[in-house]
C-alpha cells in the first residue's frame, strides 16, 4: 500500500534493534484518514471470507481493527492482557511474548465473545517475530473459531513472523513489508 509506505519514510523513526516507530500516526496518535485507506484495503483483501468477527490485542491494534470493522459491518474483540473484574470467569488464555516489550503476558478473551463457528480477521499493526498473532490464532482455536486470516499493517520481512503464521496454515496479509532497515535506511518488497 504506497500511501502507507509513503507515511512510514516520512513520519516513522527507526531505532536500534529493528525498532520502527510509527507512534504519530498509526498506534499512539492516529491519523484517522490513513487508518480509513487501510481498513478499505483489508476488505477489498478479506471480502470473500465471510468474516464475521475482528480481533486484535490490546493495545496498538485497536484503533486500525476499529476503523477495519466498518467496512466489514462486525464487532471488533480485543485479547485483554490482564483479567479485570468486570470479565467474565470464563475465559480463554494464551501466552505471549513480546518483541517491543521482551516480556512474556497472559492474553485473555472471554468466552461470551468468541465462539465456533466465527470467521475471524486477525488485526495488528505490526508483524515482526509472529508471537501476538501465534497467541491470537490459539485463542481462536481454543474457541473452535476459524482464522479467515492476517491484516497486518507493517511486516517486518527480514524477521520469522510471516513464516510462522503461514506455516500454522493462515493467511497474512500485509499492506507495508519491510526487506530492510540497514543503515537507517528503510527498503520494501
Amino acid at each position: 500500500m504506497k500511501l502507507l509506505e509513503e507515511r512510514i519514510l516520512k513520519d516513522g523513526k527507526l531505532f536500534p534493534g529493528s525498532i520502527l516507530k510509527v507512534d504519530s500516526f498509526l498506534n499512539h496518535q492516529m491519523d484517522v484518514a490513513l487508518l480509513n485507506e487501510i481498513g478499505k484495503e483489508f476488505k477489498r483483501l478479506y471480502a470473500d471470507c465471510g468474516v464475521n468477527k475482528i480481533l486484535t490485542i490490546e493495545a496498538s491494534g485497536i484503533g486500525i481493527a476499529c476503523i477495519t470493522a466498518q467496512f466489514f459491518d462486525c464487532p471488533v474483540l480485543f485479547a485483554k492482557k490482564t483479567k479485570t473484574k468486570n470479565i467474565a470467569s470464563s475465559v480463554y488464555k494464551t501466552s505471549v511474548k513480546s518483541y517491543t516489550h521482551g516480556t512474556t503476558y497472559d492474553v485473555i478473551v472471554s468466552k461470551e465473545f468468541l465462539h465456533k463457528g466465527d470467521r475471524v480477521l486477525i488485526i495488528d499493526d505490526f508483524l515482526a517475530e509472529g508471537n501476538a498473532l501465534l497467541g491470537l490464532i490459539d485463542l481462536c482455536r481454543q474457541a473452535g473459531a476459524e482464522v479467515a486470516g492476517c491484516g497486518i499493517a507493517i511486516e517486518k520481512a527480514f524477521q520469522p513472523g510471516s513464516a510462522r503464521i503461514r506455516e500454522k496454515g493462515v493467511r497474512v496479509e500485509s499492506l507495508a513489508v519491510i526487506d530492510s532497515m540497514d543503515g537507517g535506511v528503510i527498503k520494501f518488497r
